[in-house]
């Protein structure tokens, strides 16, 4: 038979417990090396991939998007063509600019050689854009 005593021993038990994972938990969110990146990378394309679809630079959807505009720029003012121009985003919830430049926008996924991404229409060029993003978390290593 379990008594009182047994059973307000078994909940402090319990409740320190819980109380020491949340703790632990809430530690780790502060943790500045729990933060997230992005890489929004761009770079002009000479070619675009019959089946994608082009969006048109000034479309205000893609603008608000952290660091897009500053990538096109630079992989324009660099005639970035072999390589890709990367912008850096380094704050809480910045990996989520990848969620937004594949689901609201038409990313081609592409084929034999073909860029993946977001073709964008800006000035004479098409350039392609994308991003990937990471995190650490709790000190440990990325995580793509």
């Amino acid at each position: 038979m379990i008594r009182g005593k047994d059973v307000a021993v078994s909940l402090l038990f319990v409740g320190s417990a819980a109380a020491a994972g949340y703790l632990l938990r809430s530690a780790g969110r502060r943790d500045p090396d729990a933060r997230s990146k992005a890489d929004v990378g761009a770079r002009i394309v000479d070619d675009v991939p019959r089946n994608a679809t082009v969006v048109d630079s000034s479309s205000r959807q893609l603008r608000r998007l952290p660091g897009v505009s500053r990538a096109i720029r630079r992989a324009v003012r660099n005639d970035a063509r072999e390589e890709w121009e990367h912008v850096t985003l380094e704050r809480d919830g910045s990996w989520e600019i990848v969620d937004a430049i594949r689901r609201s926008f038409p990313y081609y996924d592409g084929r034999d050689g073909e860029y993946n991404g977001v073709y964008v229409k800006h000035g004479d060029h098409v350039i392609v854009l994308d991003a990937i993003g990471w995190a650490r978390i709790e000190g440990q290593e990325p995580v793509q």
